[in-house]
């Protein structure tokens, strides 16, 4: 069994009741946290890209006991930090106590705020806790999702919010390549560029037949 809690943005926990792992750890600074970043402790640390509002309290968590996981100058930029890290890269696989993790591709930018360049963007799969889960990162749509839905996914995290990443209508597409059992949108309504109507997208994906939930932050689920 799986516990996906919905920290807000793009970052989400998820735990097996042993391995606690954290993508994305967005907390200080994001608008929408109902946790901090000094509550928060993760084994792993997933960073699809460097961002701002995706590397976020990464370092802090590492400083804490967790291992940061990203590509290779994400890495290199934890490591400078005082961090420990794990350097990977696209098409890589990480295997830890309880599962495994994959990286994909992802269509975006990646540099950290001080314009340090953090390498390809990524999105992530992992088979964790009995689950299959996609996090897409920031991305938009392409049509290699066909290939990574052919791992057979349980749920799939896609970014809606537009502007920056697709819009809801482009995520409703990716399902059709993807074929998750359920979705869950995430990156959306935490700053005004990128308002969208979650609930909307989960029903509008029901009718595809994929399932979903469109959790608010702070609220968790098991998977």
């Amino acid at each position: 069994m799986l516990e996906l809690r919905y920290i807000g943005h793009s970052a989400v926990y998820l735990s097996d009741g042993t391995t606690r792992v954290v993508i994305d750890p967005f907390i200080t600074g994001n608008p929408k946290a109902t946790v901090s970043a000094e509550e928060l402790e993760a084994d792993l640390i997933l960073v699809t890209h460097a961002h701002g509002d995706h590397w976020g309290d990464a370092a802090l968590l590492a400083k804490k006991g967790g291992l940061v996981v990203s590509t290779a100058e994400i890495a290199a930029y934890a490591q400078r930090h005082g961090a420990q890290a794990q350097s990977m890269n696209i098409g890589g696989t990480y295997r830890f106590d309880g599962g495994w993790l994959k990286w994909t591709p992802a269509w975006h930018s990646s540099s950290f705020p001080d314009g340090t360049y953090g390498g390809m963007p990524m999105g992530v799969v992992l088979e964790f806790g009995g689950k299959r889960v996609y996090h897409a990162g920031d991305t938009a749509l392409f049509s290699d999702m066909r290939l990574i839905g052919e791992m057979g996914l349980d749920l799939a995290l896609l970014p809606i919010g537009d502007n920056w990443t697709m819009g809801p209508d482009d995520a409703l597409k990716a399902l059709e390549l993807l074929r998750p059992k359920e979705v869950m949108p995430i990156h959306y309504n935490t700053f005004p560029p990128i308002a969208q109507d979650g609930a909307a997208f989960v029903a509008r994906a029901g009718l595809l037949g994929v399932g979903g939930v469109a959790l608010e932050p702070g609220e968790s689920r098991r998977l």
